[in-house]
């Protein structure tokens, strides 16, 4: 902005008073809660449980770890906290600068020397914004120099003693003075390096190659980690846990219907355009009931987690199998039906970690088809009135067989809907329209579910399904 200060001087006669990072993020917090202004936008399924944690822990200035399984939104909280940042924030400008220094307390030898030999009105100003004050980390591979610092060998050359500090390349943590650096699975991370931010948390000092660097370091720690590799004697050394001030538990979403909205908002799926689908609410709801199908399903190991990012994947496959069928058939809108279902694998496989001691033998593709069956017939069963289930088995004691496939026309079910018994109107609460791929996909949930719950049989030939009683 041009308005702002640019020179030291300015800055001074502009009235500018400077602030912990903590004491910024809890001033900017309270005056959000006194606006009564939405906190954390997006974040869903966690108001009365982790929201209210992660209030208090801004509130008395912790360093903050999030605990939880894959998936439970932890790095989109940490990112979430940028926003009570200020806008920007004025740091001494200088060549080779390598830490945005408060301009009232600098911290480097360069810093200091800035303000100590040059007029205020002399020394440059510039604005750090708010975006750029925060760095992230995923732990597996990051050495020490990546977060703390290393010498650098060309200072060397250039002739800068070994024992100075303009010998250093700093890290990430020292370049986010006066910002938020949040650490990912920190179990993983080596245990030099959890030493180095020990000292961190305990000192807000640097200790590269012996040579000591005694910052007044000001930033605000995040870490995430899950509960099985934490939980771990050894993965992370007790004097770095006792130092991090909240520990905020995570968890996923607490019913079926709060996952779904998750599923929805973070899967950023448009259904309209040019080739619109319309899913009918037992589709989101078999889909994200394979989610918690497999998070207590003794075939997964259930250590790793299924991520909510299981849901959004298998979502976006359903509905582009049911767009694909639309654009082909030139169906508006295209409905996603059970025979969608059969193309999960590709979004499926690669986020489940099968328990080998459960899952005797099978493999992951069984499995995911046995959990997609089982969520079948749980929401199947939900929906149907028991008393209207045999009119709609009577159908198949007469020899009928019916034919389903995620690329066969919806005009395909027509011939067989005309033939459905008087019971389907009252055995299911979602009653199909006029719409032909609505009613296609209703006669598919029929079938699947009278099959998920071994009424009747299915044969599986050229990625076609075929139903009827055997």
């Amino acid at each position: 902005m041009t308005d702002r200060p640019r020179t030291l001087q300015q800055l001074r006669e502009s009235g500018w008073t400077a602030r912990s990072v903590k004491d910024e993020v809890r001033a900017n917090f309270l005056k959000a809660i006194k606006a009564n202004a939405p906190l954390f936008p997006g974040i869903v399924g966690y108001d009365s449980t982790v929201l209210p944690e992660i209030s208090l822990a801004l509130l008395a200035g912790h360093d903050i770890l999030f605990l939880g399984e894959k998936g439970q939104a932890k790095s989109r909280l940490m990112r979430s906290l940028v926003r009570f940042l200020d806008e920007e924030i004025p740091y001494l400008e200088y060549p080779g600068l390598q830490v945005h220094e408060n301009p009232y307390q600098p911290i480097t030898s360069p810093g200091k020397r800035l303000v100590a030999e040059t007029p205020a009105s002399e020394v440059p100003i510039g604005w750090w914004r708010r975006e750029d004050r925060y760095a992230e980390r995923l732990a597996p591979g990051t050495k020490f120099a990546d977060v703390l610092g290393e010498i650098d060998p060309s200072k060397l050359v250039a002739g800068v003693s070994l024992s100075a500090e303009e010998a250093i390349s700093f890290g990430l943590i020292p370049r986010m003075h006066r910002g938020i650096f949040a650490m990912n699975e920190i179990p993983e991370l080596d245990e030099l390096v959890q030493v180095g931010l020990f000292n961190i948390l305990e000192e807000r000092d640097v200790q590269i190659r012996g040579y000591p660097i005694k910052f007044d370091l000001d930033v605000l720690l995040l870490f995430s980690a899950n509960p099985s590799t934490y939980n771990r004697s050894g993965k992370v050394i007790p004097q770095l846990k006792d130092r991090i001030g909240s520990l905020i538990q995570t968890h996923y979403p607490l019913d079926r219907a709060l996952g779904i909205d998750i599923m929805e908002q973070q899967s950023n799926v448009d259904l309209g355009g040019e080739y619109p689908v319309l899913v009918p609410p037992f589709m989101k709801e078999i889909i994200e009931q394979i989610s918690l199908c497999a998070r207590k399903s003794r075939l997964v190991d259930q250590q790793s987690g299924v991520s909510a990012r299981f849901s959004m994947a298998n979502y976006r496959t359903m509905v582009a199998s049911a767009r694909h069928r639309g654009v082909r058939l030139d169906e508006k809108p295209a409905v996603p039906r059970i025979s969608d279902l059969a193309h999960l694998p590709t979004s499926s496989l690669g986020k489940l970690e099968l328990d080998m001691m459960g899952s005797q033998q099978m493999t992951e593709k069984q499995v995911l088809e046995a959990i997609i069956a089982e969520a079948i017939g749980i929401v199947f069963n939900e929906y149907v009135e028991k008393s209207g289930l045999e009119a709609i088995v009577s159908v198949f004691n007469k020899g009928v067989r019916v034919e389903v496939g995620d690329m066969l026309p919806s005009e395909h079910y027509a011939e067989r809907l005309k033939r459905a018994p008087a019971a389907w109107a009252k055995a299911f609460e979602v009653n199909p329209d006029e719409n032909l791929a609505v009613r296609a996909s209703c006669l598919e949930f029929v079938l699947a579910g009278l099959y998920a719950t071994d009424r009747i049989s299915r044969s599986q030939k050229h990625g076609r399904m075929t139903y009827e009683i055997r």
